[in-house]
């Protein structure tokens, strides 16, 4: 009998001793964390950041000064790009220099989100050269290899917001002009990482008579 108790007692010191170590060991052990929910920008905070971009932009994101773009409406995942590559060096326009310098990723999100809830205004195309420009954009142009710009801006001139391809409906002429221009001449280069260059693959064998075509159109789409 006590041989037995003893043994008894043995098993139940070793047990206890199990436990103690496995609720040890379990304290140890920090429960992981739940991810987080994905910030969501504020419009607000961006109308905020923006006040400066006004005098270039316009309040609402509606340019009156030539050769600036109007990005009310502009989907917000390319205005962050753009805003990420001037902020970054990988794109220099002059009027933009040392203007976003000191902000913050979260903060560009913030003025992309504002803009974007903005309603864009279009404007009037001229007659002149309209056809032409129409048929660039719906069909481009076959034996030069130039695509058609419906495949990633809309048939309306909407974009891709999803994909990150801006809307041009209602854009200046003479921005759609210089932009199609410098991707041509290889000054702009903003294409490179996120759309393999296409760009300026489509825009090299562009005359200057066929992108102001096309600019013309763009500037009265909707």
């Amino acid at each position: 009998m006590i041989v037995g108790t003893r043994a008894n007692e043995s098993r139940g010191i070793t047990a206890a001793l199990c436990l103690g170590f496995v609720m040890c060991l379990a304290g140890s052990i920090a429960p992981a964390e739940e991810s987080a929910e994905p910030r969501q920008p504020d419009a607000a905070a961006g109308r905020v950041l923006a006040g400066t971009c006004a005098a270039c932009h316009g309040e609402d994101g509606n340019t009156l000064l030539p050769g600036h773009p109007n990005i009310a409406g502009q989907n917000a995942r390319y205005l962050l790009r753009q805003m990420q590559y001037m902020r970054d060096g990988g794109r220099d326009p002059k009027t933009m220099a040392g203007q976003l310098d000191s902000l913050t990723d979260e903060n560009l999100e913030d003025i992309a989100a504002f803009y974007a809830s903005q309603s864009p205004r279009v404007g009037q195309a001229s007659p002149e050269g309209i056809k032409l420009g129409e048929a660039i954009y719906r069909g481009g142009i076959v034996d030069k290899q130039v695509a058609a710009c419906t495949a990633c801006h809309a048939p309306d001139g909407s974009g891709n917001p999803l994909a990150g391809f801006p809307s041009l409906s209602g854009q200046p002429k003479d921005y759609v002009i210089a932009q199609l221009t410098d991707y041509r001449e290889g000054r702009r280069t903003t294409d490179r990482e996120d759309y393999v260059g296409m760009m300026r693959h489509t825009a090299v064998n562009m005359t200057d008579s066929e992108i102001e075509a096309v600019a013309n159109y763009l500037f009265g789409l909707h």
